[in-house]
């Protein structure tokens, strides 16, 4: 979708929040609260990138998902991840076809369940690294390579990953790279007071729930070319890469901050990652403009998964979020009233 004039613009605005309310309200007839959440995995839908979804066990993160495929009315293939999980079985496998009239063999590729437009990664920390590593190319590159044969993935090609925080045994640190490549992390947290009995209430009457599809995968590429078109100035490209920049200790960018309690800061995908989610959050505001609070709003889900605390701050109870926060308070828009260097 190309636009061209100011009348363009309106009008793909007005299609665009239409089609965002009735998806909203299509989620919220099975997800009750969460629209923060419910926001932010589309805004990183709607840029085109992985989720990682981590929160406590039963908080409804699988059926977000599910629920999610449904309103958009896209192929949707859940992977339960298991520590006997093999990559084979996530990409597919060639199995040897022998032909009844000549005798002939031949391979044949089984396409594994990645091939799908949302594939969910549930408690994808419970496969070992090597199944994990399984995911890297399908969600760079969008393709699948089998004995030497490389399987393009049909797009739009999303991952969401589930992650449990809390229980360790029996589970596999995600690789930085792999961690990298997603988007967002977002946390889920427990529902309002309120929330949690109109949850209890719903899910133990006799009750079936039909969640219509607003969007299809066609409509869905086209609002992420839609994304990439919204223009960022060049002062938010520079708040958001001295945002990243400030997050990597040892270096002269550095924030005071992130030196005393970062052991290992963002790099380039996070500076990537913030503009185009950025765009896609004004967007979906309606906007055609992004603003600085934009950056502000995605900040979170983008660095919470590439800012490694050192053991300084792991021993004063300071996580990624905390340092984030002091990041943003620190870091200026305006580049003529951030700290300079001195030598």
């Amino acid at each position: 979708m190309q636009l061209i004039n100011e009348s363009d613009k309106a009008a793909t605005l007005d299609s665009l929040q239409e089609s965002v309310a009735r998806l909203e309200s299509e989620i919220g007839k099975v997800i009750v609260g969460q629209r923060e959440v419910v926001r932010q995995i589309m805004i990183s839908v709607a840029a085109g990138g992985h989720c990682l979804l981590r929160g406590v066990p039963g908080l409804a993160k699988t059926l977000l998902v599910k629920t999610l495929a449904e309103a958009l009315s896209l192929r949707f293939n859940r992977i339960q991840f298991t520590p006997d999980l093999m990559p084979s079985d996530i990409t597919g496998t060639e199995v040897i076809e022998e032909e009844r009239t000549t005798g002939r063999r031949e391979a044949r590729f089984i396409n594994g369940p990645i091939f799908a437009n949302i594939v969910l990664a549930d408690e994808i920390n419970r496969a070992p690294p090597k199944t994990q590593a399984a995911l890297l190319e399908a969600m760079q590159e969008n393709q699948v390579t089998a004995g030497g044969v490389r399987y393009t993935l049909e797009r739009p090609f999303f991952v969401l990953a589930t992650e449990n925080p809390i229980e360790q045994e029996g589970t596999y640190h995600l690789p930085e790279a792999q961690l990298d490549r997603f988007l967002f992390e977002i946390v889920i947290d427990y529902p309002a007071a309120d929330e949690e009995r109109r949850i209890i209430a719903l899910t133990t009457a006799n009750r079936k729930t039909d969640v219509r599809p607003v969007l299809d995968g066609a409509q869905l590429l086209r609002i992420q070319e839609v994304v990439r078109d919204v223009p960022a100035a060049s002062n938010i490209v520079d708040f958001a890469t001295r945002l990243v920049r400030a997050s990597r200790p040892g270096t002269v960018d550095a924030a005071p901050y992130a030196t005393e309690h970062v052991r290992w800061g963002a790099g380039p995908r996070a500076g990537q990652a913030l503009i185009l989610g950025a765009k896609a959050s004004a967007l979906l505001d309606g906007r055609f403009a992004v603003g600085f609070d934009d950056v502000r709003r995605v900040a979170y889900p983008v660095l919470r998964h590439r800012i490694l605390p050192n053991f300084r701050a792991e021993a004063e109870g300071i996580g990624a979020e905390a340092i984030i926060g002091e990041l943003l308070r620190s870091t200026p828009e305006d580049a003529a009233s951030a700290p300079r260097d001195v030598k």
